[in-house]
Order: structure tokens, then C-alpha cells, then sequence
């Protein structure tokens, strides 16, 4: 999935799994800042088959203005889907997500284009 025009994503995680009739998915989780100053977490389910690279609504699972608040959530989710995928015998470990891995990049945004 593509960025959106609206809003710049700053860290993403994959995690393989198997839908309920067994055809394997791929599901992205995402943290994105938005051009108002907020954070937005997303999750997406095979998002490659869709129409539009854009998220879609209900994609989203988290939009606020603290960034703690939406990592927790991310790997909240994260977490979660983690676990079903290795409940469906896919081991595999996918890194939480980190502050650090969000403020760097926001700083190299922020200041590049500051001017």
C-alpha cells in the first residue's frame, strides 16, 4: 500500500496468516501521521487486492494525538494477529513497533520540509 496524500506512514509491519477457509492472507499494520498533527494506526487485510492503494475507513483502529497511545495500539494489534498466525502454525517473529523508529523519520520530514 501506497501513502496517501493526506497522511504520511512512518513505520509498517506484515504478518502472513491463513483466512478462514485456509487461503493465505497478508495483513499490514501501520502507523501513519496525519497532516493535522495526529497519529492513525491501520490495519488492512490483503490490501494488495484492492481497487485503490488508499486505506479505507474502517481500516482504521486508532486515531489520536499521542504517539505512546498509537504505538500501544499498533502493537496491540500487532500482537494479536501474531498470535493467530502462530495459533495457524506460521512461526515467525515480527518486531513491536518502537518510538524511536517513528520520531526519526518525523524529524527528517519535519525539518526537510520546514522552510
Amino acid at each position: 500500500m501506497r501513502e496517501t496524500s493526506s497522511a504520511r506512514r512512518f513505520a509498517e509491519r506484515e504478518v502472513h496468516g491463513f483466512d478462514d477457509a485456509g487461503a493465505q492472507e497478508r495483513i499490514v499494520v501501520w502507523i501513519e501521521r496525519r497532516e493535522d498533527g495526529g497519529w492513525a494506526v491501520g490495519r488492512a487485510v490483503n490490501p494488495e487486492f484492492r481497487p485503490s492503494d488508499r486505506p479505507r475507513r474502517d481500516d482504521y483502529v486508532f486515531e489520536g494525538w499521542e504517539l505512546d497511545d498509537a504505538i500501544a495500539r499498533a502493537n496491540e494489534v500487532l500482537e494479536d494477529d501474531v498470535t493467530v498466525s502462530e495459533e495457524d502454525g506460521i512461526p515467525g517473529h515480527v518486531r513491536p513497533f518502537v518510538k524511536d523508529e517513528v520520531l526519526k523519520p518525523l524529524e527528517r520530514w519535519f525539518f526537510g520540509h520546514r522552510s
